[in-house]
């Protein structure tokens, strides 16, 4: 047995045997087929008599089992990676010089150096090259597969029974570096049968799945991409596997499996509560924006921030002509060189350190690169930070939003896209008034140009949605390090509620409905069920298997709500051509007082308090109350002397 394991071992240590090697070992398996038939039928004391003749024929045929196999390339493979397809291939290429031999029978049957074979006889030849050859490519992949599991690989379960299971299986049994040997399968169908997949058991995927794993001695389990809605629903069978110590792998959220490329077991990570808050899957057009984008100098301005760094990877791969890239991040900024250098060196990538509001840099940028598309992302968007802020709010959103839009028509960007936020919504906070007062700015001067009154092409196009998982500041990755440091996680109000959204599935949607955008629409995104931020903490403790974290409640910050605006109430927007798309209903403002207003309240800015420049922004803004802030008492009506 020792022998034997270092024979595989010194066998499997090759890359790969020669194509002649398999092509002369399939040739002795059609050579030894045709003996054994023709005894089979005729008596072994009958072939010894005709052995001569019999070895002349058997000659004949193989030629054409020659031809058959180099028709369908049988000994191109490596069998030690045998698959189906392989099989069948073999399969094909027995059928086809079956044929071929009986046609040489039926032409030559009457020759002298024919032996009697039959059809019948020539069948049962093909039959048994079949089965040869099937079993030493089978048996050679399960030898492989056995000697090159790694000694500390662990017994693992895959929830998911079809294409994303087995290919998950396929890969875990050829991968010689797999940490996991398959185990059994879990079925989310009860009803599913057989109760056997790949020689292995099918379990439920039931309350009762963490004793089954127990018993078996299984401790993690991979679950199929095509099985993550399942994975949400059944959150009562999740907590019970996770609080027994089962450690669950997934496919990152940022990642799409499109059902037929091959699935790796190292694709897979452990499931972190992103992946389990409840949302479905959004589809774009993105063909359309491709067409667009193509060929065209693009620009994006907050390109090293979360939403503005994966609007560079998306937009990317579209093949503009240009991608100028602008961010006062420098050691970010430079991450993004590095990747645009490595992923897309085709691409001629501008990155360029600069501060949107510093006006004779963002010229001689646009007068450079002249963008066809603008991609606004820059902007601060810390609630606390900008409420203790102001100034910076008005410099940078505001005034560094008016100069990139106007520098846009002067010259001749196509299209305009401004990333905002729904605490733009009834804004209650420094922060969301301003990006209200951006939407405001950039809706009119699009109104300005379509009426004639400004000269221009560009169309201006806003986009909304709430918070994305995973951005800079949000709040996952602060709890993640409070569990880190043993607790507790601060959560500011037991009823908070907030809306999600994944950055990839952000950006798309930005990115369609810019481009989609006619000019002037306010689009709003279908941000899905919103979640409890109390219940979010209590699931990432669960899910971290850490004991006795608390959770403090620390109260509202400044200027932050309990509840955020529901985006997509029927009664403020209209749809669009895309069901998680709708446009904003807002009021229409003229350019021409809204430049004055904006021009105003950035002009006093340098010498305004704190409060003189909040209380300019509420006179844009008429909707904008605060709360939990000191400007709370601007909003209070004065009293009569």
């Amino acid at each position: 047995m020792k022998s034997f394991k270092s024979l595989a071992n010194w066998y499997f240590s090759k890359s790969a045997l020669p194509y002649w090697s398999i092509l002369i070992l399939d040739c002795l398996f059609v050579a030894f087929a045709g003996l054994l038939a023709y005894t089979v039928h005729h008596g072994s004391e009958q072939t010894l008599e005709v052995i001569g003749s019999l070895s002349i024929t058997l000659c004949a045929f193989l030629v054409c089992f020659i031809v058959a196999f180099r028709v369908f390339h049988t000994y191109d493979g490596v069998m030690r990676y045998s698959s189906f397809t392989d099989l069948l291939r073999v399969s094909s290429a027995v059928l086809l010089a079956v044929v071929m031999c009986c046609a040489l029978l039926w032409i030559f049957g009457s020759a002298d150096w024919v032996v009697a074979f039959s059809y019948a006889d020539v069948i049962l030849l093909g039959l048994f090259v079949v089965a040869f050859m099937w079993t030493v490519r089978v048996w050679v992949k399960t030898i492989f597969e056995e000697t090159s599991k790694r000694p500390d690989s662990s017994k693992a379960f895959i929830l998911g029974v079809k294409s994303g299971g087995v290919a998950l299986a396929k890969n875990m049994r050829s991968s010689a570096d797999s940490p996991y040997t398959l185990g059994g399968f879990v079925s989310a169908d009860s009803d599913m049968k057989p109760r056997r997949l790949m020689g292995v058991k099918v379990w439920d995927f039931n309350s009762s799945l963490l004793n089954v794993m127990n018993d078996e001695k299984v401790r993690t389990l991979l679950v199929s991409p095509l099985m993550m809605n399942v994975l949400r629903e059944r959150e009562e069978v999740v907590n019970s596997l996770v609080e027994g110590g089962i450690k669950i792998m997934v496919m990152p959220q940022a990642r799409e499996w499109d059902g037929k490329s091959d699935l790796r077991v190292s694709d897979l990570h452990p499931i972190d509560v992103e992946d389990l808050l409840p949302r479905e899957k959004i589809e774009v057009d993105m063909e359309a924006a491709a067409r667009l984008l193509n060929g065209n100098a693009v620009m994006i301005t907050g390109a090293a921030g979360s939403i503005g760094s994966e609007m560079v990877r998306q937009i990317a791969t579209y093949g503009p002509s240009r991608l100028v890239l602008i961010d006062q991040a420098e050691t970010p900024m430079h991450d993004i060189r590095l990747m645009m250098r490595n992923r897309w060196p085709e691409i001629s990538a501008e990155t360029i350190v600069a501060d949107i509001a510093d006006k004779k840099m963002m010229e001689r940028i646009f007068d450079t690169y002249r963008p066809m598309y603008v991609f606004h992302a820059a902007a601060y968007k810390h609630v606390p930070m900008m409420e203790d802020n102001p100034y910076e709010a008005v410099v940078n959103n505001i005034d560094g939003t008016r100069i990139i839009a106007d520098l846009a028509v002067k010259y001749g960007t196509r299209k305009f896209v401004m990333v905002s936020t729904d605490k733009a919504v009834n804004p209650t906070n420094v922060m969301g008034c301003s990006k209200r007062i951006c939407e405001i700015y950039v809706q009119s001067l699009d109104k300005a140009i379509k009426d004639g009154k400004i000269k221009g092409q560009t169309q201006f196009v806003t986009t909304r949605f709430g918070n994305v998982l995973g951005s800079n500041g949000s709040v996952i990755p602060i709890f993640q390090e409070q569990i880190r440091k043993g607790g507790p996680i601060t959560v500011t109000h037991p009823d908070i509620i907030r809306f999600f959204m994944l950055i990839p599935e952000a950006c798309k949607l930005v990115i369609e409905a810019g481009t989609m955008g006619k000019g002037g629409e306010i689009y709003v995104f279908d941000m899905g069920k919103p979640v409890k931020i109390a219940d979010l903490a209590k699931r990432m403790i669960r899910l971290s298997g850490a004991k006795d974290i608390e959770i403090k409640y620390t109260g509202l910050r400044d200027g932050e709500k309990l509840y955020e605006e529901v985006l997509n109430d029927e009664e403020i927007t209209v749809p669009t051509f895309h069901p998680k798309i709708k446009i904003a209903k807002v009021r229409e403002y003229g350019f021409d007082e809204v430049a004055e207003a904006i021009g105003a309240l950035i002009g006093d800015a340098p010498v305004s308090d704190d409060m003189q420049i909040v209380a300019g922004m509420k006179r844009i803004v008429p909707e904008f109350r605060s709360q939990h802030s000191k400007y709370e008492a601007l909003d209070k009506p004065k009293t009569e002397n």
